[in-house]
């Protein structure tokens, strides 16, 4: 075939129709990883709404590729085989290493489980349009959106308790008691959850790290209140106090 005609195969009537409808496709993909990613973006995340929308848009972009064989290489290709679902098995595994990179674990706080997973569903939306489950993304994308946004008024109506990460330095020879310190956090509303109990030792100086749960939604000192006291305790070197967030 000469250069000219495989040339003009890529410009080709049904060659453009289909490239129309696959950018129709990447811009609704994008539109909906922005109404996902804006909820990000607007509490200060690492991953706000570019990175939302070129996710979507480049899930879709890869699904919606592989629905479309015989208009490869300007339909040079015509009996190319294509598993949608390896396809969509390749995306899944590549969102896993970026959703793994927004994960921060500091001590006993955990940051960007909920970037990672809100992630993942954008490169899902993607996925459905592409597959052309328009409906289905759209209201994947609403779902996502209102989770995020929303679930964390209805966590904070129901019974719960929040969750303090202490780190507490001792002077030199002093050797604390765990009795007395729980007994201690029991008193102003706090148990030391089991399990959480850290200690090290450097230099003849003890350090305790653990995590005190409130008893109930209402009790539990706060951390000013907590940090005033512990100013106070006889064999205290230093301290730190932190909200035990995942």
């Amino acid at each position: 075939m000469p250069s000219y005609e495989i040339l003009s195969s890529y410009w080709s009537t049904s060659q453009l129709v289909t490239n129309g409808v696959i950018l129709l496709n990447l811009l609704g993909a994008l539109a909906l990883g922005l109404l996902v990613g804006y909820e990000r973006s607007y509490h200060g995340r690492a991953a706000g709404m570019r990175t939302y929308g070129l996710v979507c848009m480049a899930s879709c972009a890869l699904t919606v590729v592989a629905g479309y064989p015989s208009f490869w290489f300007g339909g040079g290709v015509v009996h190319a085989l294509v598993d949608p679902t390896r396809v969509i098995q390749g995306i899944v595994s590549g969102i896993g290493f970026l959703g793994a990179g927004v994960i921060m674990r500091e001590g006993f706080n955990i940051s960007g489980l909920t970037t990672a997973a809100s992630l993942w569903a954008s490169s899902v939306i993607g996925v459905l349009v592409g597959l052309g489950f328009y409906l289905s993304a759209m209201g994947l994308a609403l779902f996502c959106a209102m989770a995020m946004m929303y679930l964390t008024r209805v966590e904070n109506w129901l019974p719960s308790r929040h969750a303090v990460a202490i780190t507490m330095r001792f002077r030199t020879g002093f050797m604390p008691d765990e009795k007395a310190l729980r007994a201690m956090a029991l008193a102003r509303g706090y148990e030391i959850a089991l399990g959480s109990l850290m200690v090290a030792c450097e230099a003849h100086k003890q350090e305790w790290r653990f995590v005190a749960i409130a008893l109930d939604k209402r009790s539990g000192a706060p951390l000013t209140a907590l940090a005033a006291e512990l100013n106070t305790f006889d064999g205290v070197d230093g301290f730190q106090l932190t909200h035990a967030r995942n």
